[in-house]
């Protein structure tokens, strides 16, 4: 990367902005800073204008951007302008009970917005490295099955696609959540007692990210997997069981308020939670890439041209503001996507409707 000019979509994010600084930091000739929330991205000039007359070691020539990463015509302007060899696709609608509400936009963000990049990025000879989450394994919620698709776009086009758990510390997360409701004096808000997550930091989050940019499948140490690992990879990190929520909200209120009693209300799985989450799926294998913390996720992967013929029908749907449609197409992209009730209420159908109308891939 220190040779090479960069763009980050969803800049403005939690992870995007702690990451585009990690690059500037490295000096590539270029760092395109793409964001589609105007709020985000003076936010994030400001941060900059900071790091800059703290002398942080911010050296790159930073060019930030406001729009959106479907904007095939301003990614084109992008790419012929600045010439971006990697590409960190952080932008998504990441929040599991409103895209349960607004699952067409779930699927146009993450989905479509996705699909025009790669084909942006190939159109340019650039390489994608996507940003996903654990939510698109075996998902039970809109948003984990259109980061399952968006992998699967991001994978048939020779990309590379990393898998996170929760990160701490990320705007809205559950960490920032407890925080705030233990100023306020609590009570905490739990699902269940039994509610597991995988967390990380955003400083291992970046880590992570930039491993997955830098990741050479001839390598000695992952050489072994290259057979399947081919232009593209699927990872995710090497992590030990993931951890209860409760033990968090225990721990966070324990810190944050030692001399005064913070209750622990559980509230119940909210629509598109799952009890436990995964980094891959039963019908998946992780293979350790040597000492580097990560493993391959061996994955089944639909073709490039067979995953369009798909994601037309899809799009169609979409536009055509056809939810029963087009979460019959999710489910045939995402075999083992479950729809939740919320998500079928809103779109008239019983579970067996939708799957009866499925196409397969």
């Amino acid at each position: 990367m220190r040779k090479q000019p960069v763009l980050i979509t969803g800049a403005g994010g939690s992870i995007g902005s702690a990451l585009a600084l990690r690059v500037a930091a490295l000096a590539p000739p270029k760092l395109i800073l793409l964001e589609a929330s105007e709020n985000n991205l003076y936010n994030l000039e400001r941060e900059w204008a900071a790091a800059a007359a703290a002398n942080s070691g911010v050296a790159a020539q930073v060019t930030p951007i406001l729009g959106s990463a479907a904007d095939r015509a301003l990614l084109d302007e992008i790419f012929s302008i600045h010439a971006p060899r990697i590409v960190f696709h952080a932008a998504a609608f990441k929040h599991v009970p409103l895209m349960e509400e607004q699952p067409l936009a779930a699927i146009q963000n993450n989905i479509f917005a996705t699909e025009t990049l790669v084909h942006a990025a190939a159109a340019h000879g650039s390489r994608v490295v996507l940003l996903s989450t654990d939510k698109a394994v075996e998902p039970a919620s809109v948003m984990g099955a259109t980061k399952r698709v968006a992998e699967q776009i991001v994978l048939a086009h020779g990309g590379t696609v990393l898998r996170l758990g929760n990160v701490l510390a990320s705007r809205a997360s559950v960490a920032e959540v407890f925080a705030r409701q233990i100023f306020l004096g609590g009570p905490l808000t739990v699902t269940d007692p039994a509610a597991r997550r995988y967390f990380l930091t955003i400083d291992e989050a970046v880590n992570l990210l930039l491993f997955a940019a830098a990741l050479n499948p001839g390598a000695p140490s992952i050489r072994a997997f290259s057979e399947w690992v081919g232009n593209h990879a699927l990872l995710a990190p090497s992590l030990s069981s993931p951890h209860l929520v409760l033990d968090l909200a225990r721990f966070m209120a324990r810190a944050l308020a030692p001399n005064r009693e913070i209750a622990i209300d559980f509230i119940g799985l909210r629509p598109g939670d799952k009890e436990n989450e995964k980094l891959w799926a039963a019908g998946e294998s992780a293979h350790l890439a040597g000492d580097s913390g990560m493993v391959f996720i061996q994955s089944a992967q639909p073709l490039a041209a067979d995953l369009h013929r798909v994601l037309a029908p899809l799009r169609a749907a979409t536009e055509a503001r056809d939810l029963a449609a087009a979460i019959a197409q999710l489910c045939a992209l995402v075999f083992d996507y479950t729809p939740g009730r919320a998500v079928l209420e809103l779109a008239g159908q019983s579970e067996s409707q939708i799957c009866a109308s499925q196409v397969t891939v």
